[in-house]
């Protein structure tokens, strides 16, 4: 019968089996986790296995956010999107202790020369200053495209990743941010448009589509084909639609693809255009041109689009009897 042997060290290890969850005694795999003793005891017959767990957690109980906030005793965590990733220091420009009394003159002066150096120290390089300018951009873009904090996590992955192949020289910080972000919301599958992007970056559509090629070759990031599907929900929640229609769009993107329909069409038509059907199809009717402007094509694409859609998929009727050929 195997036995539980201790090494040197004082380890415990079971010898003559390469499974160490077995139990040397009955053979068991059952293993029950103490987590008050710190051991792991056979579920079968009860033999201890281990005794030497460490609870690598808090040694405190807290039962709502505020409470578990003020006794950390950590600070937050490291994040890409600030420029030192949140590891320096910050030296308050009142000069006010902690109890909110003002200073002496002599520490006044103090605080100043070590507040002159600690800003010097976080913007020493010119690659700290470009970090630090990049992503206060970044902050301010994705804020305004309302692009929530993974992806620009990851958006700031990307843009130190180009930082350090040297991309930004001889080019605009404010393309290549607007590029990474571009990027990025793409792999997450949350695609922005872009000429939403450009507009909202304050560059040009065609300088902003060469600092992604840029990206692409360079850094040799994979991104995804873009899927109609991944716009149907931004859309309809800005033309403040059902989640009928949603599954209903959704439902009629599936369709398409299987009649071949989304080759070679851009996918924000096609989208708009399987939102307006739907639409029609289960009463909440939206007009071209509110669909249109909402995925920023025209309206001639949408209808075409539609046009395509209705045929190919054999739809004929909307609730009620109404015909969908010729609708707006």
């Amino acid at each position: 019968m195997e036995r539980m042997r201790e090494s040197k060290g004082g380890e415990r290890y079971n010898h003559g089996t390469t499974d160490p969850m077995n139990c040397p005694e009955c053979g068991g795999v059952s293993v029950v986790e103490d987590t008050t003793r710190g051991e792991q005891v056979c579920g079968g017959c009860g033999l201890v296995l281990s005794d030497h767990r460490i609870d690598t957690g808090a040694e405190w109980r807290a039962f709502s956010s505020e409470e578990s906030d003020s006794r950390s005793r950590v600070g937050a965590p490291l994040r890409l999107s600030v420029h030192d990733k949140g590891l320096s220091t910050v030296i308050d420009w009142r000069d006010q202790d902690i109890s909110g009394r003002r200073l002496s003159p002599t520490r006044r002066s103090e605080i100043y020369r070590l507040r002159k150096w600690q800003i010097r120290s976080r913007v020493h390089s010119s690659m700290d200053r470009n970090l630090a300018q990049a992503m206060s951009e970044l902050e301010r873009l994705a804020s305004q495209l309302g692009i929530p904090r993974p992806i620009r996590e990851l958006a700031a992955l990307l843009y130190r990743k180009s930082l350090l192949y040297k991309l930004v020289r001889g080019r605009s910080i404010e393309a290549l941010v607007a590029a990474t972000l571009y990027a990025a919301c793409r792999i997450r599958l949350k695609p922005r448009a872009l000429d939403e992007v450009a507009d909202a970056s304050r560059v040009s559509k065609k300088k902003l589509g060469q600092c992604y090629r840029l990206l692409l070759r360079t850094l040799n990031v994979k991104v995804p084909l873009s899927n109609p599907v991944d716009y149907v929900g931004r859309f309809a929640s800005e033309l403040d639609l059902s989640s009928r229609v949603q599954l209903r769009t959704i439902e009629l993107l599936h369709r398409s693809r299987d009649f071949g329909l989304t080759i070679g069409r851009d996918p924000l038509g096609l989208a708009a255009a399987a939102i307006y059907v739907a639409s029609i199809m289960l009463d909440e009717r939206r007009t071209q041109r509110a669909i249109a402007q909402v995925a920023r094509v025209t309206e001639v694409t949408v209808r075409n689009r539609y046009k395509e859609l209705v045929l190919k998929l054999g739809i004929t009727t909307a609730p009620g009897g109404s015909s969908l050929s010729g609708s707006n």
